[in-house]
């Protein structure tokens, strides 16, 4: 993780918005790089004035929502033999993908919406969209929405949290799943209601 800090400091310091852009785009595709840590950081240069906050949400926000993009697009195009050759090789397991394709069938704008908040997960749920050829204004309505939520919220963490920015690698080791798993139970009943509340004619 500190060498990730390290090199992410370096070339937020020399090349600023856009290195805030290529990160997170290259992290969404699938690269390994600790996203929510990197927006607690961002924040905390907004916090410190080294950064605006507008500047720093639309360009974290083009690169969530340009490397999920991306990954659609891969998806369309070179559909589910690319992503078994070439995923392992950035982390992205057989049994990843086949998890979220199962989920997916499912909970296809539940998981476009909450996959950002799922590290592991919101690598996958482009690619899987795209091999799916799920149509692109449903993907882009839930999984741009989830991108700019992801967004915000860790860019006001590390804001608020100041020189403590750092505790949110902890909490997000320690309490991530659970609350990954709460998210997911509260997302569903609330889809399962709005759609036994539809007036039936």
């Amino acid at each position: 993780m500190g060498y990730h800090m390290e090199l992410f400091e370096y070339f937020l310091s020399n090349y600023g918005y856009l290195a805030i852009i290529l990160i997170l785009l290259g992290g969404i595709v699938g690269l390994p790089i600790p996203d929510e840590v990197l927006l607690t950081f961002i924040g905390f240069y907004i916090y410190k004035g080294k950064l605006t906050f507008l500047l720093s949400f639309l360009s974290a926000s083009i690169g969530a929502i340009g490397g999920i993009s991306l990954s659609y697009y891969l998806g369309v195009r070179l559909g589910f033999p690319f992503l078994l050759k070439y995923g392992p090789k950035i982390k992205i397991t057989y049994k990843r993908i086949t998890f979220v394709q199962e989920k997916f069938q499912k909970y296809g704008p539940i998981l476009l919406f909450i996959g950002f908040f799922i590290p592991g997960i919101r690598q996958v749920t482009g690619y899987v969209a795209g091999i799916s050829r799920y149509n692109f204004k449903r993907f882009a309505l839930y999984s741009y929405s989830g991108a700019l939520l992801w967004v915000i919220i860790f860019l006001i963490l590390g804001h608020e949290l100041g020189y403590r920015w750092y505790i949110i690698k902890e909490y997000l080791i320690k309490y991530s799943l659970y609350g990954v798993i709460l998210l997911c139970i509260f997302l569903i009943g609330f889809w399962w209601y709005l759609k036994w509340k539809k007036p039936k004619y």
